[in-house]
């Protein structure tokens, strides 16, 4: 495409450009969106053949950061982006969700989306533009896309639902709630909430269905008006009709016996025998094509558990549609840790770990939004081991970010406010053991882990992650309450919900198929309100509110206030008095620029002399008080006083004695040790008299 071209729409009343043709030609799509000052390129490209041997869809999303996009110079030594930060994988997460399902089954060709924020306004969000724009570069692209999708972000300020807040209503909204789908039905939901109910979150994702219908709308139109063509005679992956109906005649009985097996460990022994005798029957008919039997029987596998449970009522595991793996937990099994906790549901097992620290050690963010810093962290993990794997550990991957975000996401609502509880916290959650939900253990965990350590949290959070089978003939639906990894992989939906009691704090949907509708959605919230409960009532039964006392090992904090004009006295220069301080007693100290001071220390005697001495540095020398100090030097009409932390006095040879004083050595010296008294100040100069010389 070469031909400039520009087009406006309108998005939550916002004006919004889409120019297209005049950059990036070799691309297969190209945009830039522009709202206010805030602008997106989104950029897509596609192979012509797939990889050699390629067996699933190489889709690859990225949302890159470009600190010139608000004026900032990279931090480090190389002064240029480098890792993508976790809110960049974040939303390169949202982008992603909601398109994948969208590309036509057996297409396997690399296909990159690239949405590239190239100027920033604070007020107007790049990332649902970026959604947005990578949505129209793949519709007027020639990559086969079931698209257009819309998206945008939902707020509500008071009871007033709103598209695309800015960032001051979004400090004063309810939900911060981002949705995106097709005209005919919801694909992908992630929110935050602060404690809202089932009802207020649908009317939030249904009030953004509708602004996403007029995006389609306007793409539909935008596609028509450039003469899009989708590129035909692409290679696609189709298994032989005539093999596939041989391979599903011979392995469907055995592998109706296989779902028949409970145990998840037996079933996956069954299966490999049946896959086993399958490939042996089928050797010598059709001997260059294991791949293609080892997905029929795949599909034979999925269609058979897919039946027995819109049928029969019956998941793989032999529950019923809304019942909970067994759960237990314990906490505080970790001595030296601060707050410790397990949380076990079935297989899933999350060990989560809280560690308290001083403000000073919020994570440090070096991004293109204007938040700077975080005081809580959750960071989640998922070792090989945990499925019974043997693999290297490795860094963590966008999984395990997303994962560590929707668990921060639920729990911040119930979290102290930084005034009530002055400490940075840190939660790890690390999986033992995994199948399905691990992401919602973690949430369980984190919550038993912050009481354990004595953080006063308003209420316990738990999560669950609802499933959902759906015969697209029949239109047949089954709804499953925490679903494990194999209905997960074979199903359409994973549907996590965490909250309190009283209401949702956090929401992650995505869905396989091409989006589910307001009736599913509504029973999808109400059941897991109510599996919601019950974990929270198997948690609280082994732990029902915070501690009273923070562990031994955490670090306590004395908080108190100082003239801010004093802050400078308390740093001193170079940093050198605090630094002293530090040094003389091991404690940390946080100074606010409001003058809030807060000591963490593990000994609290130490707190106390810290204490001590920064209010004896901030303390006004006063007219007829007393002090202790050290004679530092002594000249010949007297001797100056250390009186302690940046405080000097002179006392005058006429003020040592009630008689003559021919040297100011004849009654101190150097390194004396004296108590005085103020007897004048005049503009910063302190004169002092040698007690027990005069009368006071």
């Amino acid at each position: 495409m070469t031909d400039f071209r520009e087009f406006e729409t309108e998005i939550g009343g916002k004006k919004v450009t889409i120019e297209v043709g005049k950059y990036a030609f070799q691309t297969n799509g190209h945009c830039i969106v522009k709202c206010g000052d805030t602008m997106v390129m989104c950029n897509v490209c596609m192979n012509k053949e797939p990889r050699p041997g390629q067996d699933f869809f190489p889709l690859s999303v990225d949302f890159e950061e470009k600190l010139y996009a608000v004026g900032k110079i990279p931090g480090g030594f190389k002064k240029r982006e480098g890792r993508p930060t976790d809110q960049a994988i974040l939303v390169s997460r949202l982008i992603d969700r909601p398109l994948r399902p969208l590309f036509p089954k057996g297409f396997f060709n690399d296909v990159t989306v690239v949405a590239t924020p190239i100027s920033i306004d604070y007020n107007i969000a790049p990332e649902p533009l970026a959604m947005f724009a990578s949505s129209v570069a793949l519709t007027i692209s020639d990559i086969p896309f079931a698209g257009p999708t819309g998206s945008v972000e939902v707020g509500l300020v008071d009871g007033k639902y709103i598209i695309n807040p800015t960032t001051a209503e979004k400090d004063a909204s309810l939900i911060d709630l981002k949705v995106a789908g097709t005209k005919d039905a919801i694909l992908m939901v992630e929110a935050g909430a602060k404690e809202v109910s089932e009802e207020v979150m649908l009317k939030g994702i249904l009030f953004a269905h509708e602004e996403i219908k007029k995006q389609v709308a306007f793409q539909e139109k935008l596609a028509e008006e450039l003469g899009v063509k989708k590129a035909e005679n692409l290679p696609y992956y189709v298994i032989d009709e005539k093999l596939a109906n041989e391979v599903k005649e011979f392995g469907y009985p055995l592998m109706e016996k296989v779902m028949e097996h409970f145990d998840r460990h037996e079933r996956e022994r069954a299966e490999e025998k049946v896959n086993e005798e399958v490939l042996a029957h089928f050797a010598e008919i059709y001997p260059e094509s294991e791949r293609e039997i080892l997905d029929t029987l795949y599909k034979v596998k999925k269609e058979i558990m897919r039946s027995k449970i819109l049928n029969e009522g019956v998941r793989p595991d032999g529950r019923k549609l809304e019942e909970i793996r067994p759960i237990w937990c314990e906490v505080g099994m970790l001595p030296r840790v601060h707050g410790s906790a397990v949380f076990t549901r079935g297989e899933t097992q999350a060990m989560t770990t809280c560690t308290l620290g001083s403000l000073r050690d919020m994570q440090i963010l070096d991004g293109i939004d204007e938040e700077e810093g975080k005081r809580y962290m959750h960071h989640y993990n998922m070792p090989a081991y945990s499925t019974g794997e043997a693999r290297p550990l490795k860094s963590a991957g966008r999984r395990e970010i997303g994962h560590g975000a929707l668990a921060e996401r639920a729990l911040l609502p119930v979290l102290p406010s930084e005034e009530e509880f002055p400490y940075a916290i840190r939660t790890v959650s690390d999986i033992l053991s995994s199948n399905g939900s691990t992401s919602q253990a973690s949430v369980c965990g984190s919550t038993l882990a912050l009481m354990d350590a004595g953080v006063p949290i308003s209420a316990p959070v738990a999560g669950v992650a609802m499933g959902l089978i759906k015969d697209t003939e029949s239109d047949k639906v089954a709804i499953l309450t925490d679903i494990q990894g194999l209905e997960d992989f074979l199903g359409d939906m994973d549907f996590k919900v965490a909250g309190t009691e009283k209401g949702i704090t956090a929401i992650q949907m995505d869905i396989k198929i091409k989006g589910i509708d307001e009736k599913i959605l509504t029973e999808a919230l109400e059941r897991a309100r109510v599996g919601r409960l019950y974990i929270l009532k198997k948690m609280t039964d082994v732990l029902a509110e915070p501690r009273k006392e923070l562990s031994p090992y955490a670090p306590k904090i004395i908080s108190f206030t100082i003239d801010p004009d004093k802050i400078k006295d308390v740093i001193g220069s170079g940093g050198k008095m605090i630094n002293k301080i530090i040094d003389e007693t091991g404690v940390k100290i946080d100074i606010s620029d409001e003058g809030v001071v807060n000591i963490l220390g593990v000994d609290p005697e130490m707190s106390q002399k810290a204490k001590d001495i920064i209010l004896s540095i901030v303390e006004d020398i006063e007219v007829g008080k007393s002090y202790t100090g050290t004679v530092e030097r002594i000249m010949q009409f007297g001797a100056f006083v250390n009186l302690g932390y940046g405080k000097e006095g002179m006392i005058h040879i006429s003020k040592l004695s009630s008689k003559r004083v021919e040297k100011v050595e004849d009654v101190v010296k150097v390194g004396d040790k004296v108590e005085v008294s103020v007897i004048k100040i005049d503009k910063g100069k302190v004169d002092l008299k040698l007690l027990g010389v005069f009368a006071d």
